[in-house]
């Protein structure tokens, strides 16, 4: 089982640590590209028709030719195949605009073992600060060049975020608008349990649409769990039965502390932290 596995779009295994991008590249130039992040579990990536389903919505956004799907299917599985099912892995999939002056995208995937502090959030919970995004919920309206529901390279503010809550002893962030709405998080969704209802905020507010997210609204109704969009506030996840940040590769991280306050879980203990694994593993 290799430590890392970078394939191409043609299917072909490279050299990890060999260079691979051009220095010209628009993906490292100027962000100018989309990606997509998945779990690897037991030899499969999780949840992937949806993750392609976003790759394609996000490259119609930025104005990139349409990514093929089989040919991302057959380099994944490639992929897979070297990396094996022994261990859990972050699989990358990065579509950029290519080289300036030129004429093809820039595509590969890239398989790598998943962060330490993943486990830890999925173990422990996290503790959150809310951060203003400097947005109002009417942007993605109103200017839909900010590209606001795709999911690009520029993540220079999402990481900056991260640092800062870092900085003043948070694990996370959860963004608010300028009306002072939740949002979304750096890398996750964020979901809140009122009663038996999982509520979430709605993607036309400029959130990115999340694909663990979805396949968790696919199944709860299954297990006894109503769902629905609703704009939120932080004091309603205050008061709120249970908060969580759901993501692709921690899954369903418990939000324990929240700008200083311990939040209290009225929800049993992994309840939906179960849930999201099995709508993860059903979606795959």
């Amino acid at each position: 089982m290799a430590e890392r596995v970078l394939v191409t779009l043609d299917g072909e295994v490279r050299d990890a640590d060999a260079p691979l991008l051009y220095a010209d590249d628009f993906g490292v130039l100027r962000g100018d590209g989309v990606f997509e992040t998945l779990l690897v579990r037991n030899g499969r990536a999780c949840a992937l028709e949806l993750h392609l389903a976003r790759l394609v919505a996000s490259a119609e956004a930025v104005q990139l030719p349409e990514p093929d799907r089989d040919d991302w299917r057959l380099a994944i599985d490639v992929a897979l195949e070297r990396w094996g099912a022994e261990k859990e892995g972050v699989l990358r999939l990065v579509y950029t605009r290519g080289r300036e002056g030129g004429d093809a995208p820039t595509s590969f995937l890239l398989v790598t073992p998943v962060a330490e502090r993943v486990g830890t959030a999925r173990r422990d919970g996290v503790s959150v600060v809310t951060l203003e995004r400097g947005f109002s919920i009417d942007l993605a309206r109103k200017a839909p060049w900010q590209l606001l529901g795709a999911k690009t390279l520029s993540y220079a503010t999402n990481m900056a975020a991260l640092r800062h809550a870092e900085s003043v002893g948070a694990d996370d962030v959860i963004f608010v608008s300028a009306e002072g709405y939740v949002l979304e998080g750096p890398r996750s969704t964020v979901l809140i349990a009122r009663g038996r209802t999982l509520i979430t905020p709605p993607p036309e507010q400029g959130i990115l649409p999340g694909t663990t997210q979805q396949a968790l609204f696919d199944m709860a109704g299954e297990r006894d769990f109503a769902v629905r969009y609703e704009p939120l506030r932080p004091a309603d996840l205050i008061v709120a039965d249970g908060v969580w940040l759901i993501s692709s590769v921690a899954l369903a991280a418990r939000v324990h502390t929240l700008d200083g306050h311990s939040l209290v879980r009225r929800v049993a203990p992994g309840e939906v932290e179960n849930l999201v694994d099995e709508a993860v593993e059903a979606a795959s």
